[in-house]
């Protein structure tokens, strides 16, 4: 459960550290403090004790008879008082008190465990704790006119307690601490409420929430998700994308580069503009993507590509270009062979049986030609297919479309595979069927020749229809574009293209108005 917003844990939090902190450098403080303070009470011990010890007047008195030396308690009483110190005792070289604050002490033996060294002309300071607190003591001997030791003064100041420094400088605490809580916890506020409006308001459990609902809401998704931050380190790669891509793991926060080289997704962060529709190879897959920065408040954060299996858009191009040919090239061998029928019959109706038998002879003979170059030459089922159903289209639209008997395919080049070449014949020979439909010639041809060699694949589709203007030529391959007003045209050309790009292609277009166009795509061939 969730008791307090993060507003109220952040302001607490930082209004706790700042409290603690305040506690921690005071107790540091007055530890320097008291250090301080030992060492100047000591300072002072040394000087008044060397004060007293150098007196003259002292040096005499203690070596004198007993009057003198009763004179000695008025004498260091008088120099206590100006020094502040808590008492001053002087001893002869016996440990008998010469003076002493307490005058009942004045005679007595001193017993003091750390007076020992002071009587062998040392001078030294020690910290002893008595029944008023701790007292600094300074121990100086005193030396005689002939040189030798006849006493030691011993000069106390006490140490004062923590309470009592404390008690000095409480109003300086007071105000001191007060306005460190009260501007810390205003500006642990006002961050608070930053990173609150930061998080758009939400909570850190809600944060939560939302992160593990986007994840499964990209892993769920049937198309592969890749994004990448403004550093080219990925932040979301889903589990479609791994399966199809073959990567394994955790892989967030690595670079785009150390696990898909050549995924083209840097390449957004830099042009800044989205690009739709882009048939892409990464290593030996087929993808199509969309690519599209990402931008917050109109800054660009990052890239996302978002890309399916080549497999689905190659099965609909294949639909368009082949199955449906195949479709229409069945409807137009049905066709065909009921005028071919109606022809015979009429044939021997008329009581010509010889020449319904040599119609029948010449039409099957030509079929079974055509039929068996195709078979034997193009070693690919669905090619032969494509390129017999597009002669009896031809056939059925008046257009005579010649099969170059050079035309040879043993094996694809390892960048295409048979529904590349589907999609380029189909669509190029349909683009020269509708370069007639505006043009009234009495031969309408198309040649059309697959050749394949040692070193390179060429597709080659040749036409004598309406051509194409030469400021058009540089639009004809673009996506949409089209010379026709039909809705869903000008996508052929743009997949011939494409598929052009990423084998590695040659694609060259000769045209003139009124003569017809040329297009030769032209592949190299790796051993």
């Amino acid at each position: 459960m969730n008791y307090f917003s993060i507003h109220t844990k952040i302001t607490a939090l930082i209004f706790f550290i700042i409290g603690f902190s305040l506690l921690l450098g005071g107790m540091v403080l007055f530890g320097n403090t008291m250090s301080e303070k030992e060492s100047d009470l000591e300072e002072r011990g040394r000087l008044t004790s060397r004060t007293v010890a150098e007196l003259p007047e002292l040096r005499q008195l203690i070596t004198g008879s007993e009057r003198d030396r009763e004179r000695i308690n008025g004498i260091v009483e008088r120099i206590r008082i100006v020094n502040n110190a808590d008492y001053i005792v002087v001893l002869d070289m016996n440990r008998v008190r010469l003076s002493h604050p307490v005058k009942k002490q004045i005679g007595t033996i001193s017993e003091g465990s750390d007076e020992g060294a002071a009587f062998a002309e040392h001078s030294y300071t020690t910290a002893a704790k008595g029944e008023v607190g701790t007292m600094i003591r300074a121990f100086e001997p005193i030396i005689g006119t002939s040189h030798e030791q006849i006493g030691v003064v011993i000069t106390g100041y006490r140490l004062p307690s923590l309470w009592e420094v404390l008690s000095d400088v409480k109003t300086e605490i007071w105000l001191t601490g007060a306005l460190s809580l009260f501007f810390g916890g205003w500006g642990a506020w006002l961050l608070a409420r930053h990173v609150r409006r930061q998080m758009f308001s939400l909570e850190p459990h809600e944060i939560a929430r939302l992160f593990v609902e986007r994840t499964e809401t990209f892993n769920a998704m049937h198309e592969g998700v890749i994004a990448i931050d403004t550093n080219e380190r990925i932040t979301i790669f889903n589990e479609k994308a791994k399966q199809m891509i073959g990567v394994s793991g955790d892989v967030t926060g690595r670079l785009i580069r150390e696990v898909i080289p050549d995924t083209y997704l840097p390449e957004i962060l830099r042009i800044n503009r989205p690009i739709y529709n882009k048939e892409l190879q990464l290593g030996s897959l087929n993808i199509m993507s969309n690519r599209v920065p990402i931008k917050v408040n109109g800054v660009t954060v990052g890239a996302v590509a978002i890309f399916q299996d080549r497999t689905e858009v190659k099965q609909m191009a294949e639909e368009l270009t082949g199955v449906k040919a195949f479709v229409n090239a069945l409807r137009v061998q049905n066709h065909e062979h009921m005028n071919k029928l109606h022809t015979i019959a009429g044939l021997i109706q008329l009581g010509s049986r010889d020449k319904a038998l040599d119609y029948v002879f010449a039409v099957t003979e030509e079929q079974e030609e055509l039929t068996r170059f195709l078979t034997a030459n193009l070693k690919d089922d669905s090619i032969a297919g494509l390129l017999l159903s597009k002669v009896s289209r031809g056939k059925e639209l008046g257009i005579v479309v010649h099969i170059d008997r050079n035309s040879r395919l043993e094996r694809l080049p390892r960048c295409l595979d048979h529904h590349d070449v589907v999609i380029i014949l189909g669509n190029l020979i349909e683009n020269a069927f509708d370069s007639f439909n505006c043009v009234d010639i009495l031969e309408k041809e198309i040649y059309v020749s697959v050749v394949q060699t040692e070193k390179q694949f060429t597709i080659l589709v040749e036409d004598n229809g309406a051509g194409i203007e030469q400021s058009d030529v540089p639009q004809i391959f673009e996506q949409g574009y089209s010379t026709k007003a039909d809705e869903g045209r000008g996508i052929g050309l743009y997949l011939v293209q494409n598929i052009a790009a990423k084998g590695k292609g040659e694609l060259e277009v000769e045209s003139k108005p009124g003569q017809g166009s040329t297009f030769v795509v032209l592949f190299r061939v790796e051993e």
